[in-house]
């Protein structure tokens, strides 16, 4: 719990009555990561292409 609820009397007492909501959204958060992690790791870093990319157009016009 933060220290709002230590300024701020009805947070306590919804805390009380409701359950602390942001903490279990946390909680939540935190393991469906941890599941993604597992079932869907990293990818790999991409190579560097061994061909340099082609040259922007200069804007010279050819007809």
């Amino acid at each position: 719990m933060w220290a709002a609820q230590h300024e701020a009397p009805i947070y306590s007492r919804l805390i009380q009555e409701r359950g602390d909501i942001p903490a279990q959204v946390r909680a939540a958060a935190e393991q469906t990561l941890r599941d993604l992690e597992r079932v869907m790791p990293a990818p790999l870093p991409r190579q560097q292409p061994s061909q340099p990319a082609p040259a922007l157009h200069s804007g010279a016009r050819t007809l």
